[in-house]
């Protein structure tokens, strides 16, 4: 079959070389060349070169195979908490007919977010390339996957193409496309949305789908006095310094309101080994995240103000919201981050420690993680900097110091 297809793709080809029909479109027939087939193409003309048939393309599709667990159980969470919210639904007695009706409702309601991202931003991708005459870049593979899974399922579809357009043209176009953006382009349309709509982006039911599956009746709420605010969101709310929403194991497995990727920290995990064993993302960075919240998070419990999510224990805050979805996912985003060794470990670190203080210390905004990630993908360049220097100074110092010993 592979064979068959490779051979009608050879006899399009000329089609979309220069001087065919349909040459006007060979940005597109090359994006889709390269995403079927490995390039056949030398990445240079002149000098040795080794290679293997692992490109960027298959890089970013292996990101989104990982991302695959966290989706199917977002696509089940969005249908447990909508019937868990009009009754239909008890928590803790899921039949197989309740269990298939809920990821059925939930595939049906996160579907049309997967396809706007994709439409707008591969749209804008293939109108930059064949403009600028260059092929199809591949990082949106991956951006476009991920935005569908950090925006509040209620979120309007508009504004989701509207956050989209810009942080592929704001956030990754204007800075020359993939390879060259400073920041995730993701977590740019995030926080678009978040500053543009912060209604949409945060309260006691946008996390939940109260209205019907498509969103046609959207604002539509299905239960009178309903609240779907997340366990952070109820933290950040109240004064009660004993008050935990959720244990452990209940955070653990996701069954939360929340954004549809972020809740299931084991299908995180997953996503997490499988990116680890491959390569693709950096065990030092995603490590000293974890690191960093936690000793933070420890601090605060002990030594911080009376409030509820200030004495949220260290573990809690590593289940929680977005945090293991942001240390896995974002955090190693291997164009955004450190790229020194050294510097992932600090990178990493910050991020953890950025993230649980903004959680604690602003109860306007109890996530932290997306704000953490954006300011140390700033400072990541001044960390591999720092770390460089760091070395050149210690070589010339021993160097030296063998002078002064001759």
């Amino acid at each position: 079959m592979f064979k068959r297809l490779y051979k009608k793709v050879e006899e399009l080809r000329p089609l979309f070389a220069e001087g065919g029909k349909l040459h006007a479109f060979h940005s597109l027939f090359d994006g889709f060349d390269t995403f079927l087939f490995t390039p056949s193409t030398p990445a240079g003309k002149v000098g040795a070169q080794i290679h293997d048939g692992k490109d960027s393309k298959r890089t970013m599709i292996m990101v989104v195979m990982a991302l695959v667990p966290a989706l199917l159980f977002g696509m089940y969470n969005v249908g447990y908490q909508h019937f868990l919210a009009t009754g239909e639904l008890v928590r803790g007695s899921v039949t197989c007919d309740l269990f298939w009706k809920a990821f059925g409702f939930g595939f049906l309601a996160v579907l049309p977010y997967i396809l706007v991202s994709y439409i707008v931003g591969l749209g804008i991708e293939f109108t930059v390339a064949q403009w600028k005459k260059e092929e199809i870049q591949e990082g949106f593979l991956v951006t476009g996957f991920i935005i569908p899974l950090i925006v509040p399922i209620d979120t309007p579809l508009w504004m989701v193409a509207l956050a989209v357009a810009f942080a592929v043209i704001f956030a990754k176009e204007v800075f020359g496309g993939t390879g060259y953006n400073i920041w995730n382009v993701a977590l740019i349309a995030r926080v678009f949305l978040f500053f543009a709509y912060p209604t949409h982006m945060s309260g006691d039911s946008v996390f939940v789908r109260t209205s019907g599956t498509w969103g046609w009746d959207e604002g539509k709420t299905l239960v009178d006095g309903f609240s779907g605010a997340t366990p952070l969101g109820q933290l950040a709310t109240t004064s009660d310094a004993t008050l935990i929403p959720v244990d452990f194991w209940t955070a653990f497995n996701g069954l939360i309101p929340g954004s549809v990727g972020e809740t299931c920290c084991w299908a995180i995990l997953l996503g997490a080994c499988l990116l680890l064993t491959t390569g693709v993302a950096s065990w030092k960075t995603m490590l000293s995240v974890f690191a960093g919240g936690a000793i933070t998070a420890w601090l605060f419990n002990a030594f911080g103000p009376d409030t509820a999510i200030a004495h949220l224990p260290w573990y809690m805050h590593l289940v929680l919201g977005g945090f293991a979805f942001g240390a896995v996912f974002m955090a190693t985003d291997p164009v955004t981050s450190a790229r020194t060794e050294t510097g992932k470990w600090i990178y990493g670190f910050l991020i953890g420690v950025v993230a649980i203080v903004v959680r604690v210390l602003n109860p306007g905004y109890p996530e932290g993680m997306m704000l953490a990630i954006l300011l140390m993908n700033t400072c990541a360049p001044l960390i591999d900097w720092c770390v460089v220097q760091s070395n050149i100074n210690k070589r010339m110092k021993r160097s030296q110091k063998k002078e002064v010993a001759l």
